[in-house]
């Protein structure tokens, strides 16, 4: 079974410094159908004004992944860290028990545009905990990088839940297959581009929801960049 979500069908909020589409329901947008996809709770395209952002604010009980697409971000949160999180690389932190950040737009004249996703965790009071990894294009190109996982294997972030993560930027033309999913929900977060999903023709910011399938494969019909989760 497939479900697309468009990307005009989604939760949408203009504050003016920060427009934002959701995938899911999230603040004032709710749709009873668009609620989470097992374990997927949120997925938030945001672009962020220069020097604009959220000032600090609390989180429990969340896994929080954070995937710049253009632009980068200056993060500070209450267990010490104060960083700058470029496109290229990628974020985790562990809510757990609780914890305060705040996330800005590092620059001062270029706007910021991101992927803020949200992944319940498999058990609440976590430890609260923060990584940060490097993912360059050419570790994506034509292939599917694993960027998250319960087990942080081959270089990926640690997820506190049964999810693989992947990120794939595709020349056109080019193909990629997940097998072995039968058992599986799979969504596919396109970042831009266009691609086919098992048949399915999805655009930037087109989700695809993937159960009861064998195996996933993904053709770009323009250079194209996505995320794939691969849930419990």
């Amino acid at each position: 079974m497939q479900t697309i979500i468009p990307s005009a069908t989604r939760g949408s909020a203009d504050h003016g410094w920060l427009k934002a589409k959701h995938t899911f329901s999230f603040a004032e947008y709710y749709d009873p159908e668009r609620v989470h996809f097992g374990a997927l709770r949120v997925i938030n395209e945001d672009r962020v004004a220069p020097s604009m952002g959220f000032g600090t604010h609390p989180h429990r009980d969340m896994e929080i992944v954070t995937y710049p697409i253009s632009g980068s971000i200056e993060h500070k949160d209450s267990m010490g860290n104060g960083t700058v999180i470029p496109a290229g690389d990628v974020q985790r932190m562990t809510a757990g028990t609780g914890v305060l950040h705040s996330e800005f737009n590092h620059s001062p004249d270029q706007e910021l545009h991101l992927l803020q996703i949200w992944i319940l965790p498999e058990r609440n009071g976590l430890q609260p905990g923060y990584e940060q990894r490097s993912v360059p294009r050419e570790e994506k190109l034509n292939r599917l990088r694993l960027i998250g996982s319960r087990d942080g294997r081959d270089g990926s972030l640690t997820i506190h839940q049964d999810v693989d993560l992947y990120a794939s930027v595709l020349e056109t033309g080019k193909q990629v297959t997940l097998d072995e999913v039968a058992d599986r929900r799979i969504f596919v977060q396109v970042v831009g581009g266009d691609i086919d999903v098992n048949g399915a023709q999805l655009s930037a910011g087109d989700g695809l929801q993937i159960t009861d399938a064998e195996a996933v494969t993904i053709s770009a019909g323009s250079e194209s960049e996505f995320l794939l989760f691969n849930l419990a």
